[in-house]
Protein backbone atom coordinates (compact mmCIF):
# COMPACT_ATOMS: atom_id res chain seq x y z
CA UNK A 1 0.00 0.00 0.00
CA UNK A 2 1.20 3.44 -0.87
CA UNK A 3 1.13 6.31 1.57
CA UNK A 4 -0.85 9.50 1.10
CA UNK A 5 2.30 10.92 -0.48
CA UNK A 6 2.36 8.18 -3.11
CA UNK A 7 5.28 6.16 -1.72
CA UNK A 8 5.71 3.15 0.59
CA UNK A 9 8.67 4.77 2.42
CA UNK A 10 10.20 8.19 2.91
CA UNK A 11 12.26 9.45 0.02
CA UNK A 12 16.01 9.88 0.23
CA UNK A 13 15.41 13.66 0.11
CA UNK A 14 13.03 13.46 3.11
CA UNK A 15 15.53 11.43 5.10
CA UNK A 16 18.18 14.00 4.30
CA UNK A 17 15.98 16.83 5.58
CA UNK A 18 15.17 14.93 8.77
CA UNK A 19 18.83 14.15 9.32
CA UNK A 20 19.81 17.76 8.78
CA UNK A 21 17.18 18.95 11.24
CA UNK A 22 18.42 16.50 13.89
CA UNK A 23 22.01 17.54 13.28
CA UNK A 24 21.17 21.24 13.57
CA UNK A 25 19.23 20.59 16.77
CA UNK A 26 22.16 18.69 18.22
CA UNK A 27 24.56 21.49 17.30
CA UNK A 28 22.28 24.07 18.91
CA UNK A 29 22.02 22.01 22.07
CA UNK A 30 25.78 21.55 22.15
CA UNK A 31 26.28 25.29 21.71
CA UNK A 32 23.91 25.98 24.62
CA UNK A 33 25.86 23.61 26.83
CA UNK A 34 29.28 24.84 25.72
CA UNK A 35 28.69 28.59 25.81
CA UNK A 36 28.03 29.10 29.50
CA UNK A 37 27.81 32.50 31.20
CA UNK A 38 28.45 33.02 34.90
CA UNK A 39 27.59 36.18 36.84
CA UNK A 40 30.39 37.88 38.78
CA UNK A 41 29.60 40.38 41.54
CA UNK A 42 31.86 43.25 42.63
CA UNK A 43 31.27 46.35 44.74
CA UNK A 44 33.31 48.74 42.60
CA UNK A 45 33.50 49.26 38.83
CA UNK A 46 36.57 48.83 36.66
CA UNK A 47 37.49 52.46 37.30
CA UNK A 48 38.97 51.02 40.52
CA UNK A 49 41.56 48.23 40.98
CA UNK A 50 38.87 46.08 42.62
CA UNK A 51 36.66 46.17 39.55
CA UNK A 52 39.68 45.78 37.29
CA UNK A 53 40.52 42.53 39.10
CA UNK A 54 37.09 41.11 38.23
CA UNK A 55 37.36 42.24 34.62
CA UNK A 56 40.85 40.78 34.32
CA UNK A 57 39.48 37.47 35.54
CA UNK A 58 36.69 37.60 32.97
CA UNK A 59 39.11 38.47 30.16
CA UNK A 60 41.48 35.62 31.02
CA UNK A 61 38.65 33.09 31.21
CA UNK A 62 37.18 34.13 27.86
CA UNK A 63 40.57 34.04 26.19
CA UNK A 64 41.59 30.63 27.50
CA UNK A 65 38.21 28.95 27.08
CA UNK A 66 37.86 30.23 23.49
CA UNK A 67 34.60 31.83 24.53
CA UNK A 68 33.03 28.60 25.79
CA UNK A 69 32.92 29.99 29.32
CA UNK A 70 32.03 33.65 29.86
CA UNK A 71 32.13 35.71 33.05
CA UNK A 72 29.80 38.70 33.04
CA UNK A 73 30.81 41.28 35.63
CA UNK A 74 28.11 43.15 37.57
CA UNK A 75 29.77 46.09 39.40
CA UNK A 76 28.37 48.44 42.05
CA UNK A 77 26.71 45.55 43.94
CA UNK A 78 23.99 45.42 41.27
CA UNK A 79 23.07 41.84 42.08
CA UNK A 80 22.20 42.78 45.67
CA UNK A 81 20.51 46.12 44.96
CA UNK A 82 23.51 48.09 46.15
CA UNK A 83 23.76 46.47 49.59
CA UNK A 84 27.33 45.19 49.60
CA UNK A 85 26.98 43.38 52.94
CA UNK A 86 24.42 41.01 51.36
CA UNK A 87 26.81 39.76 48.70
CA UNK A 88 28.05 36.66 50.54
CA UNK A 89 24.54 35.55 51.51
CA UNK A 90 23.35 36.04 47.92
CA UNK A 91 26.22 33.99 46.56
CA UNK A 92 25.68 31.24 49.11
CA UNK A 93 21.99 31.05 48.14
CA UNK A 94 22.79 30.89 44.42
CA UNK A 95 21.71 34.38 43.33
CA UNK A 96 25.36 35.08 42.49
CA UNK A 97 27.58 32.59 40.67
CA UNK A 98 30.99 34.15 41.31
CA UNK A 99 32.36 37.18 43.12
CA UNK A 100 35.45 39.18 43.82
CA UNK A 101 34.47 40.15 47.32
CA UNK A 102 35.79 42.06 50.30
CA UNK A 103 36.75 40.38 53.56
CA UNK A 104 35.02 43.29 55.31
CA UNK A 105 31.71 42.86 53.50
CA UNK A 106 31.68 39.10 54.02
CA UNK A 107 32.72 39.19 57.69
CA UNK A 108 29.16 39.35 59.11
CA UNK A 109 28.53 35.89 57.63
CA UNK A 110 32.08 34.57 58.09
CA UNK A 111 33.38 35.77 61.50
CA UNK A 112 36.90 34.53 60.76
CA UNK A 113 37.24 37.24 58.10
CA UNK A 114 37.25 39.83 60.89
CA UNK A 115 40.89 38.81 61.32
CA UNK A 116 41.87 41.35 58.67
CA UNK A 117 39.85 44.10 60.36
CA UNK A 118 41.56 43.76 63.73
CA UNK A 119 43.00 47.23 64.30
CA UNK A 120 46.73 47.49 63.67
CA UNK A 121 47.34 43.73 63.34
CA UNK A 122 49.21 44.03 60.02
CA UNK A 123 51.91 46.72 59.95
CA UNK A 124 52.86 46.36 56.29
CA UNK A 125 52.34 44.48 53.03
CA UNK A 126 54.72 41.67 53.95
CA UNK A 127 52.55 41.00 57.01
CA UNK A 128 49.48 40.73 54.79
CA UNK A 129 51.28 38.27 52.51
CA UNK A 130 52.50 36.23 55.48
CA UNK A 131 48.89 35.73 56.57
CA UNK A 132 47.25 35.06 53.22
CA UNK A 133 50.01 32.76 51.96
CA UNK A 134 50.35 30.70 55.13
CA UNK A 135 48.40 28.58 57.59
CA UNK A 136 46.13 31.47 58.60
CA UNK A 137 45.10 32.00 55.00
CA UNK A 138 44.27 28.32 54.63
CA UNK A 139 42.14 28.43 57.79
CA UNK A 140 40.25 31.44 56.44
CA UNK A 141 39.57 29.65 53.15
CA UNK A 142 38.32 26.60 55.07
CA UNK A 143 35.93 28.81 57.02
CA UNK A 144 34.54 30.30 53.81
CA UNK A 145 34.09 26.91 52.15
CA UNK A 146 32.30 25.51 55.21
CA UNK A 147 29.62 28.15 54.59
CA UNK A 148 28.77 27.20 51.02
CA UNK A 149 31.22 29.30 49.02
CA UNK A 150 34.39 28.04 47.32
CA UNK A 151 37.36 30.44 47.69
CA UNK A 152 39.77 30.43 44.76
CA UNK A 153 42.35 33.19 45.15
CA UNK A 154 43.37 36.39 46.95
CA UNK A 155 43.31 39.95 45.70
CA UNK A 156 43.79 43.15 47.68
CA UNK A 157 41.85 46.34 48.25
CA UNK A 158 44.79 47.75 50.20
CA UNK A 159 45.46 49.42 53.54
CA UNK A 160 42.66 51.72 54.59
CA UNK A 161 43.40 55.33 55.49
CA UNK A 162 41.31 57.96 57.24
CA UNK A 163 39.98 61.17 55.69
CA UNK A 164 37.88 63.97 57.12
CA UNK A 165 36.64 67.51 56.48
CA UNK A 166 37.37 69.03 59.90
CA UNK A 167 41.14 69.08 60.38
CA UNK A 168 44.35 67.17 61.00
CA UNK A 169 43.96 63.88 62.87
CA UNK A 170 47.20 62.67 64.46
CA UNK A 171 45.95 61.47 67.86
CA UNK A 172 42.82 59.65 69.07
CA UNK A 173 41.44 62.81 70.71
CA UNK A 174 41.12 64.40 67.26
CA UNK A 175 38.39 61.89 66.41
CA UNK A 176 36.22 62.81 69.38
CA UNK A 177 32.62 63.29 68.20
CA UNK A 178 33.37 63.10 64.48
CA UNK A 179 30.82 61.24 62.36
CA UNK A 180 32.79 58.68 60.36
CA UNK A 181 31.16 56.63 57.61
CA UNK A 182 31.87 52.92 58.08
CA UNK A 183 30.65 49.73 56.42
CA UNK A 184 28.10 47.51 58.16
CA UNK A 185 30.50 45.60 60.38
CA UNK A 186 30.23 45.53 64.19
CA UNK A 187 34.02 45.47 64.46
CA UNK A 188 34.23 48.82 62.64
CA UNK A 189 31.62 50.23 64.98
CA UNK A 190 33.64 49.09 67.99
CA UNK A 191 36.93 50.41 66.62
CA UNK A 192 35.72 53.93 65.93
CA UNK A 193 33.67 54.09 69.11
CA UNK A 194 36.83 53.19 71.06
CA UNK A 195 38.55 56.14 69.38
CA UNK A 196 35.80 58.53 70.45
CA UNK A 197 34.23 58.92 67.02
CA UNK A 198 30.59 58.49 66.06
CA UNK A 199 30.65 55.64 63.50
CA UNK A 200 27.84 55.92 60.97
CA UNK A 201 26.99 52.84 58.94
CA UNK A 202 26.09 53.26 55.28
CA UNK A 203 26.76 51.63 51.92
CA UNK A 204 29.33 53.05 49.55
CA UNK A 205 26.49 54.19 47.27
CA UNK A 206 25.23 56.44 50.07
CA UNK A 207 28.62 57.56 51.34
CA UNK A 208 29.57 60.21 48.80
CA UNK A 209 26.21 62.06 48.99
CA UNK A 210 26.51 62.03 52.79
CA UNK A 211 30.02 63.50 52.58
CA UNK A 212 28.78 66.11 50.12
CA UNK A 213 26.03 67.34 52.43
CA UNK A 214 28.15 67.11 55.56
CA UNK A 215 25.93 64.44 57.08
CA UNK A 216 29.18 62.69 57.96
CA UNK A 217 32.56 64.27 58.65
CA UNK A 218 34.87 61.57 57.34
CA UNK A 219 35.38 58.08 56.00
CA UNK A 220 38.02 55.38 55.75
CA UNK A 221 39.08 53.69 52.51
CA UNK A 222 42.17 52.74 50.51
CA UNK A 223 43.92 55.57 48.69
CA UNK A 224 42.80 54.08 45.37
CA UNK A 225 39.16 54.70 46.30
CA UNK A 226 39.88 58.20 47.62
CA UNK A 227 41.76 59.05 44.42
CA UNK A 228 39.47 57.59 41.76
CA UNK A 229 36.23 58.69 43.48
CA UNK A 230 37.72 62.19 43.99
CA UNK A 231 36.63 62.28 47.59
CA UNK A 232 38.63 65.49 47.97
CA UNK A 233 35.88 67.18 45.94
CA UNK A 234 33.32 66.56 48.70
CA UNK A 235 35.17 68.34 51.49
CA UNK A 236 37.61 65.62 52.48
CA UNK A 237 40.64 67.87 52.68
CA UNK A 238 42.59 65.90 55.30
CA UNK A 239 44.00 62.37 55.06
CA UNK A 240 45.73 60.46 57.85
CA UNK A 241 47.99 57.57 56.83
CA UNK A 242 47.64 55.05 59.64
CA UNK A 243 47.40 51.62 57.96
CA UNK A 244 45.01 50.49 60.65
CA UNK A 245 43.78 47.53 58.60
CA UNK A 246 44.04 45.89 55.21
CA UNK A 247 41.17 44.56 53.12
CA UNK A 248 42.14 41.49 51.08
CA UNK A 249 39.78 40.55 48.26
CA UNK A 250 38.64 36.99 47.61
CA UNK A 251 37.81 35.40 44.26
CA UNK A 252 35.13 32.80 44.96
CA UNK A 253 32.33 30.64 43.54
CA UNK A 254 28.94 29.44 44.71
CA UNK A 255 29.35 25.83 45.84
CA UNK A 256 26.44 24.48 43.79
CA UNK A 257 27.65 26.21 40.62
CA UNK A 258 31.14 24.90 41.29
CA UNK A 259 29.83 21.33 41.54
CA UNK A 260 28.32 21.55 38.03
CA UNK A 261 31.62 22.50 36.40
CA UNK A 262 33.96 20.03 34.76
CA UNK A 263 37.42 19.46 36.19
CA UNK A 264 38.89 21.46 33.32
CA UNK A 265 36.52 24.38 33.98
CA UNK A 266 37.34 24.34 37.68
CA UNK A 267 41.06 24.34 36.94
CA UNK A 268 40.60 27.20 34.48
CA UNK A 269 38.62 29.35 36.92
CA UNK A 270 41.06 28.76 39.76
CA UNK A 271 44.15 29.32 37.62
CA UNK A 272 42.85 32.55 36.14
CA UNK A 273 41.61 33.80 39.52
CA UNK A 274 45.09 33.33 41.00
CA UNK A 275 46.64 35.12 38.04
CA UNK A 276 44.15 38.00 38.11
CA UNK A 277 44.59 38.35 41.87
CA UNK A 278 48.38 38.49 41.67
CA UNK A 279 48.15 41.03 38.84
CA UNK A 280 45.77 43.24 40.82
CA UNK A 281 47.79 43.07 44.05
CA UNK A 282 50.97 44.11 42.25
CA UNK A 283 49.19 46.92 40.42
CA UNK A 284 47.53 48.26 43.58
CA UNK A 285 50.80 48.38 45.48
CA UNK A 286 52.81 49.87 42.63
CA UNK A 287 50.30 52.70 42.18
CA UNK A 288 50.15 53.66 45.88
CA UNK A 289 52.90 56.31 45.87
CA UNK A 290 51.63 57.78 42.60
CA UNK A 291 48.10 58.06 43.98
CA UNK A 292 49.36 59.70 47.17
CA UNK A 293 51.30 62.29 45.16
CA UNK A 294 48.22 63.03 43.04
CA UNK A 295 46.08 63.49 46.15
CA UNK A 296 48.61 65.93 47.65
CA UNK A 297 48.84 67.86 44.40
CA UNK A 298 45.10 68.52 44.65
CA UNK A 299 45.66 70.36 47.92
CA UNK A 300 44.81 67.61 50.39
CA UNK A 301 46.74 67.76 53.68
CA UNK A 302 48.33 64.35 54.30
CA UNK A 303 49.42 63.38 57.81
CA UNK A 304 51.80 60.43 58.11
CA UNK A 305 51.84 59.23 61.71
CA UNK A 306 55.20 58.84 63.42
CA UNK A 307 55.85 55.83 65.65
CA UNK A 308 54.73 57.51 68.86
CA UNK A 309 51.49 58.78 67.28
CA UNK A 310 50.82 55.38 65.77
CA UNK A 311 51.27 53.65 69.13
CA UNK A 312 48.71 55.99 70.70
CA UNK A 313 46.06 54.67 68.29
CA UNK A 314 47.16 51.09 68.93
CA UNK A 315 46.79 51.59 72.68
CA UNK A 316 43.36 53.19 72.27
CA UNK A 317 42.03 50.15 70.42
CA UNK A 318 43.51 47.39 72.61
CA UNK A 319 40.11 46.71 74.16
CA UNK A 320 38.60 46.12 70.73
CA UNK A 321 41.36 43.65 69.95
CA UNK A 322 40.76 41.71 73.17
CA UNK A 323 37.00 41.64 72.61
CA UNK A 324 37.19 40.33 69.06
CA UNK A 325 39.95 37.71 69.21
CA UNK A 326 37.64 35.08 70.80
CA UNK A 327 34.97 35.78 68.19
CA UNK A 328 37.42 35.35 65.34
CA UNK A 329 39.11 32.31 66.85
CA UNK A 330 42.15 32.10 69.11
CA UNK A 331 43.89 29.54 66.87
CA UNK A 332 43.40 31.63 63.74
CA UNK A 333 44.66 34.83 65.34
CA UNK A 334 47.66 33.00 66.79
CA UNK A 335 48.47 31.55 63.36
CA UNK A 336 48.35 35.06 61.90
CA UNK A 337 50.55 36.50 64.64
CA UNK A 338 53.07 33.70 64.23
CA UNK A 339 53.19 34.25 60.47
CA UNK A 340 53.83 37.97 60.95
CA UNK A 341 56.57 37.36 63.54
CA UNK A 342 58.26 34.82 61.27
CA UNK A 343 58.52 37.15 58.28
Amino acid sequence: MTSLFGSRSPSRFSLTLVGAAIALGSLAASADVAARELKVSTVLSDAFPWGQAAQKWADLVEERSDGELTLRVFPNSQLVSGDQTREFSAMRSGLIDLAVGSTINWSPQVPELNLFSLPFLMPDESAVDAITEGEAGELVFQAIESRGVVPLAWGENGFRQLSNSQGVIDEPADLEGLKIRVVGSPLFQDTFSALGANPTQMSWADAKPALTTGAVDGQENPLSVFDVARIDQVGQEHVTLWNYMNDPLIFAANQQVWSTLSDDEKALLRETAVEAGAWEIAMTREQESERLAAIQERGVTVTDLNEEQHEAFVAATEGVYEKWVPRIGEDLVEAARSAIDAR
